[in-house]
């Protein structure tokens, strides 16, 4: 995205609000997600017209409609790939995707190395409960083993996956994560990967207070551990030595960053450099491909 579109408009948190109010459950992680989005959007001033909110299917892709902004809800796994031509169409654009540990991980999943790969600049914000909570509690890619859940009443047979582990493996260029009964933190990360320039990804996680009663917000609140004081985020080795919870917490804050070319960036120079060669002939291409 430009950063010049920051700082270009004054607004309150609240004046983000759309006029959809939210329908989540009573004691939801989502809100305090939601909360931490209108407070980011406010301290960097954004413009509601230059903000996009992408989504998929899930609770937390529910979050567009309660945000002043352009929106799109898409389909189920599909919100990274859309969000992709969203920003390539527009770079001047502020893209986020909102969604949830199934639609992200599961059907969504073979999106997920390629964006970060390709270092699309935008933001993912992950609302990861441990659980499918629209479709009324079946298990999901990060469902402990022991949770008893709607199709596998006895728990699960397969490890979780850690989602954070595999967007540093991936190539992410921001990776944190954090827990959304501290909007403050989650904020301030979300706002650190909207001024990153490149493929953010926020792991936050996000009690189910219907579905998931082995993960609720206390357990979550016990279960993560802010990284040690002198961690350098720009150290791969350490972001995954922590990654892997050698302490058996869950590590929240800044994990990692790094600057690297986005895609806008490469395809920049790709077409400066073939453009101005006296043999790039469009027409040509395009009749070399045509049927």
């Amino acid at each position: 995205m430009n950063r010049a579109i920051f700082n270009n408009i004054e607004m309150k948190p609240k004046q983000y609000k759309s006029d959809v109010s939210p329908v989540w459950c009573p004691g939801c992680g989502d809100y305090g997600v939601l909360a931490s989005v209108y407070r980011t959007l406010s301290e960097l001033g954004i413009n509601p017209k230059d903000f996009v909110a992408v989504s998929g299917i899930g609770c937390s892709s529910r979050l567009p409609y309660f945000v002043k902004s352009y929106k799109m809800h898409t389909l189920h796994g599909r919100a990274g790939a859309v969000a992709t031509g969203t920003q390539l169409a527009n770079p001047e654009l502020a893209v986020m995707v909102t969604g949830g540990d199934g639609d992200g991980f599961s059907i969504g999943g073979g999106h997920m190395p390629h964006m970060a790969r390709k270092n699309v600049d935008m933001t993912y914000v992950l609302m990861d409960n441990g659980i499918y909570g629209l479709t009324k509690g079946q298990s999901s890619p990060t469902t402990r083993k022991e949770m008893p859940a709607y199709i596998t009443p006895y728990g699960g047979v397969e490890e979780p996956m850690d989602p954070v582990s595999y967007m540093l493996t991936y190539g992410a260029t921001y990776v944190a994560q954090a827990f959304a009964g501290n909007p403050k933190m989650c904020a301030e990360l979300i706002k650190g990967a909207m001024e990153h320039k490149g493929f953010a990804y926020v792991n936050i996680f996000a009690q189910c207070p219907t579905f998931n009663k082995l993960d609720t917000a206390k357990y979550y609140r016990d279960l993560v551990e802010e990284l040690p004081e002198g961690y350098d985020p720009t150290d791969m080795d350490q972001a995954i030595k922590v990654a892997r919870r050698p302490t058996g917490k869950a590590p929240v804050g800044l994990i990692y960053t790094e600057d690297r070319y986005t895609l806008c960036d490469e395809m920049k120079r790709l077409v400066d450099h073939v453009g101005g060669s006296a043999d790039y002939d469009k027409q040509k291409i395009v009749d070399l491909n045509r049927p």
